[in-house]
């Protein structure tokens, strides 16, 4: 690994084939006509091996399509969105932003993602002037072992075929399971939480703008697999269909997102062919960054039923 020997892909040059460029590219939305009541802009997609966008691109592109109409000095705290369709990562995507109110201390958005005319995604955001206040944070669960500690992710799925090894490296995002991954293999304890410590491959911009954005898309990694864990699942088992159905995110503290964070995540109920999870992300030092909660369709084929 390139962190072993002193070298981080930030110290590479940065090029077409950089991932973390390329998800740089994607958070620069075009600006495109302006209305009364709507701002438009338009985004590409990173390409993805099935077609489908990712939907942690989507949060974060709405993220930033809503805080481009903000006052400058006012932040994304809390985030609602609703996936509807699965968008094609080969076609931009057109966000329509609505600025439904802004107050003395908060504005309130709406952004639509749409692709051919449809919409694909639906969220609404609220922004604020941060001022001094009552404070509290759940700590960092004990006993998490260091990232230093953990293999690489491309490490665990060594015997995974040259081809899909090539797509978990291409992401932008550092992922380190505390736990084994579940990709090929279930987990054996069947346990509906688990602890992943991510990041970007490589340094990012100072903008915080840039890294709210950047924290909106990993919250969409790994976040449905506390569900596939309680059920003994793995990405892998034949016929398995997850598709994300909502997302919401709360961002509690600054952080750099291209330094270690540590995503905790536990699925509370599963039902219906619905499973929730939610999850807390926390900085080295132990400060609570940000809140997630994720329901996803799940589809279990019958031969693994039960």
């Amino acid at each position: 690994m390139t962190e072993q020997s002193g070298e981080r892909a930030s110290d590479r040059p940065v090029g077409s084939s950089d991932p973390v460029a390329a998800m740089l590219d994607v958070l620069d939305l075009s600006s495109g006509e302006a209305r009364t009541t709507e701002d438009i802009f338009t985004g590409r997609s990173q390409v993805m091996p099935q077609g489908r966008v990712f939907g942690g691109q989507v949060l974060a592109q709405a993220t930033v399509a809503a805080l481009r109409t903000v006052p400058e000095e006012r932040v994304p705290h809390s985030m609602h969105g609703y996936f509807l369709r699965p968008g094609d990562s080969s076609r931009p995507i057109t966000f329509s932003v609505d600025r439904i109110h802004d107050g003395r201390s908060f504005s309130t958005r709406r952004t639509q993602a749409f692709q051919n005319g449809l919409p694909i995604f639906s969220m609404i955001a609220s922004f604020e002037d941060e001022d001094p206040g009552v404070e509290h944070g759940e700590p960092m669960p004990d006993g998490i072992p260091q990232p230093e500690e953990l293999p690489s992710l491309e490490d665990q799925l060594s015997g995974m075929h040259p081809t899909s090894r090539r797509i978990f490296s291409a992401s932008p995002i550092e992922l380190r399971h505390v736990t084994a991954p579940i990709y090929l293999e279930p987990d054996a304890d069947a346990t509906p939480r688990q602890a992943v410590w991510t990041r970007t491959r490589s340094t990012l911009p100072d903008d915080p703008a840039v890294h709210r954005a950047a924290l909106a898309f990993l919250s969409d990694l790994t976040i449905q697999e506390p569900v596939l864990r309680a059920h003994g699942l793995a990405w892998a088992t034949p016929g398995l269909k997850v598709a994300s159905l909502d997302h919401a995110m709360w961002w509690h503290r600054f952080a750099r997102v291209d330094e270690w964070l540590l995503y905790v995540q536990e699925s509370p109920s599963a039902r219906g062919g619905r499973g929730l999870s939610t999850g807390r992300i926390y900085d080295r030092s132990g400060a609570l960054v940000a809140s997630v909660a994720q329901e996803i369709m799940v589809r279990v084929p019958s031969t693994t039923a039960g």
